[in-house]
């Protein structure tokens, strides 16, 4: 079996939100998406891969509710996996005068928990990213991928059914991302979360997924679907076997037929 055979086995799990015909049309005219038909399964790791204006950070911002469809619905399964999503964007966006703790209890501030009763919360959300010896740092303390730590760790203190990551390693150095991607998939097999995952890297995308949707500039429209055994072990010897060469290369020219038509 390829790990293009394995289609059916995931479509098998509850879908957490499903977005039906789902259009974004900004005042200006511009057409962000349309007719996107997409749906999130409960436990999986989907990617969208696509060139940049393909409208994958839109998808993010719709299910966020960051932003409403101008055509088309979003259906959620459950009112309370609505309102229990961790958003992780591509900038840490962390508070520069707030320590490492507070910035990550600040969803739970706003959500107007006590510092004290907190606190074991937040603990817990640094110790799953290794970020527990430096509550006390500053942002301008700590290395890049430290801050993206820090900016994961705040998007988990709520206990969020569902994890948006919008290219969250994109800018950081090869290094870095590599190791990110494993304390990513470290995390997920511990949490169990439902993760959607926004990258403009096949190899990003080939190694962190257990589903690759590519989307096409010209309003998103989903032009490959490329499903991954969940259960199989992602490592160096993953990275260099004949099926991660394979999903990527497939990966690859999906991306190559999104950008040629995105081409006038």
């Amino acid at each position: 079996m390829t790990a293009f055979d394995l289609a059916d086995q995931q479509t098998t799990a509850p879908a957490l939100v499903s977005l039906r015909a789902v259009g974004k049309t900004f005042p200006s005219g511009l057409v962000a998406l349309a007719d996107c038909d997409l749906d999130v399964r409960e436990g999986e790791t989907l990617t969208l891969l696509g060139p940049s204006g393909c409208g994958k950070s839109t998808v993010l911002r719709l299910i966020a509710g960051l932003a409403r469809p101008t055509a088309g619905a979003i259906d959620w399964r459950a009112p309370d996996i609505k309102n229990n999503i961790g958003f992780v964007f591509q900038d840490a966006t962390l508070l520069p005068w707030a320590s490492v703790f507070d910035n990550v209890y600040l969803p739970l501030r706003l959500g107007g928990l006590a510092r004290e009763a907190a606190a074991a919360r937040v603990d817990e959300s640094l110790a799953h990213v290794g970020l527990l010896d430096f509550s006390r740092a500053l942002p301008r303390e700590l290395s890049g991928g430290m801050r993206m730590r820090c900016a994961i760790a705040r998007a988990l203190v709520t206990r969020p059914a569902l994890i948006l990551m919008d290219e969250p390693f994109a800018a950081l150095d090869e290094v870095t991302r590599f190791k990110l991607n494993d304390d990513l998939l470290a995390l997920k097999r511990r949490l169990g979360a439902t993760i959607v995952f926004v990258t403009h890297s096949v190899f990003e995308a080939a190694y962190l997924s257990t589903r690759i949707v590519v989307m096409s500039r010209r309003g998103g429209r989903i032009i490959d679907e490329i499903s991954i055994d969940p259960a199989m072990a992602r490592d160096d010897d993953y990275r260099s076997s004949k099926m991660f060469s394979d999903i990527c290369r497939r990966g690859s020219h999906a991306l190559r037929v999104a950008i040629e038509e995105a081409t006038p």
